[in-house]
């Protein structure tokens, strides 16, 4: 049997348009399902909608619309975005499915049953954008200290969660577990945090209707926290057994922007703990991406929209980009100058430049045929090596969720590639008769290396690697078995690639 592997983005508020970070999120995931897919292991990709709370209500009221027919709207412009950045996963959930309000219904009924759910009444200041109370102390300068936007004093009735009583329980996990929250420095950020004392949390509202309604008193609706976390589990059809839960429960990783990092690494394991569910193996927090130095703002009109810049430079350049630009965990900035250096350096140039000169050679000097190759020498071998370790130092960089590091590694053996042409020179070996042999070999080795890189590159650029793949002959699935030196047979056809990045000249 396959070894399980379970990884989830955020599920998406549907009161804004996907953006660059969401499009980053959702590409992450996608390049790491694809990677434990070729790498053996039996794979879930969950992404979704968040529909629910206060802040859609509102912008539904501002729109005209009921927040159903909000959330459709919306919800078909991420599904149109997935299927255009090639995302593989297995599953949407929406939180508006019946299938998720059972659940969710669930879990809350489990908690009360179980004593660490109870009404009270609450009185703080609420942020309605982040759909979050503050304490008096909390706020700056009569400000949410998240995102700065004014607050509201507001008093209700209130079921509140024990979360206090999980702080020591949830210390202990994170101290046992030290990739439990990734990176460190987030660690430690939730740690302090922690450390500071844990207040019971109000996990229900009276003051709007749009919500999970609380089993037995309606006139409350779920916190759309406690609603969306739920999600993770609800898509593998919890409460039941189902094949789906039992296999892949407990998460492997939830990707996160770092602005979610409390929910996640705080409210969401003590929700777990106390309805005795096993916790999530990781929580990673990824950086924000700035635009050209600046925050993303629609009142600066400096919004990065996905759908454009696959419009203008292609999907498998953007995928790129958004893994190589940063390293995952830090922010990072967008620009469309840097952009256009990757695409015409690392893409164009290096791997790009690559396959169309190794396999017009192909053509060139064997009719296009696969020749054997015979005896390797030295230069040879270090190709071969670099290849083979590469394949190592990419799957230690995956595991650490180090794309950037492992695209880099990549990259190494296509340069290394590049250097074996200019050192073996093939020209002049298909000058002389004598070195037919020579040839056979560096021809051999130059496209099994390729070929290798391509299958290991298919998690990150889908569609630029199935067209390299054909152009090298190799009709396979790209797999883990794939990954081993000598896939390739003589006698396979090799056709002359086109050029799989053309070079981008900005029009004046």
């Amino acid at each position: 049997m396959k070894p399980a592997f379970y990884v989830t983005t955020p599920i998406y508020y549907v009161n804004d348009v996907p953006h660059i970070g969401h499009a980053y999120t959702t590409v992450a995931a996608d390049v790491l399902a694809r990677y434990k897919r070729l790498m053996g292991f039996d794979v879930y990709f969950l992404t979704g909608s968040d529909e629910h709370g206060q802040k859609v209500e509102k912008a539904a009221i501002t729109a005209g619309e009921t927040p159903l027919e909000l959330a459709d709207r919306v919800v078909k412009r991420y599904q149109a975005l997935w299927e255009r950045l090639g995302i593989s996963n297995n599953d949407f959930i929406r939180t508006t499915q019946e299938r998720h309000k059972q659940g969710v219904a669930h879990i809350f009924t489990e908690i009360l049953n179980r004593g660490d759910i109870y009404l009270g009444e609450y009185e703080d200041w609420y942020c309605t954008p982040c759909e979050t109370f503050w304490t008096e102390t909390q706020l700056i300068e009569d400000r949410c200290p998240d995102c700065n936007r004014p607050v509201e004093k507001l008093k209700e009735e209130s079921y509140f969660f024990r979360m206090s009583k999980y702080q020591e329980q949830l210390l202990a996990h994170i101290e046992a577990n030290p990739d439990f929250i990734q990176p460190k420095s987030k660690r430690n950020e939730i740690i302090s945090f922690i450390k500071e004392g844990l207040r019971d949390l109000s996990v229900s509202r009276t003051t709007f209707t749009w919500g999970i309604p609380v089993p037995g008193n309606e006139k409350h609706v779920i916190y759309v926290w406690f609603d969306a976390l739920t999600n993770y589990m609800t898509a593998l059809g919890y409460p039941e057994n189902t094949a789906e839960f039992i296999q892949f429960w407990p998460a492997s990783v939830h990707l996160i922007g770092k602005d979610i990092l409390r929910f996640h690494a705080v409210y969401w394991p003590t929700f777990l703990m106390a309805a005795g569910l096993p916790l999530p193996e990781k929580v990673f927090a990824h950086g924000w991406w700035t635009v050209e130095g600046q925050k993303m703002s629609k009142s600066l009109q400096n919004v990065v929209e996905p759908n454009m810049l696959i419009d203008k430079y292609g999907v498998d350049v953007v995928r790129y980009f958004l893994m190589r630009e940063v390293p995952f965990g830090l922010d990072g900035d967008f620009s469309h100058t840097a952009l256009i250096q990757r695409l015409n350096s690392d893409l164009a140039n290096d791997i790009g430049n690559l396959l169309s000169r190794s396999t017009a050679m192909a053509v060139k000097y064997f009719d296009g045929i696969l020749p054997a190759a015979s005896q390797m020498l030295e230069i040879d071998s270090v190709l071969k090596s670099k290849t083979e370790e590469m394949i190592v130092a990419v799957s230690r960089f995956m595991d650490e969720l180090a794309f950037s590091k492992a695209l880099q590694a990549i990259w190494e053996v296509i340069s290394a590639g590049n250097k074996y042409i200019d050192d073996t020179a093939p020209w002049t070996l298909a000058k002389d008769p004598d070195q037919k042999s020579r040839l056979a070999t560096v021809m051999y080795c130059l496209l099994e290396s390729q070929r290798i890189i391509h299958c290991i590159l298919s998690a990150f650029l889908p569609s630029t690697t199935e067209k390299a793949l054909c152009s090298l002959g190799w009709n396979d699935a790209a797999s883990k078995e794939g990954l081993v030196w000598g896939g390739l047979k003589a006698g396979t056809t090799i056709i002359k690639a086109e050029a799989l990045f053309p070079r981008y000249e900005e029009k004046i």
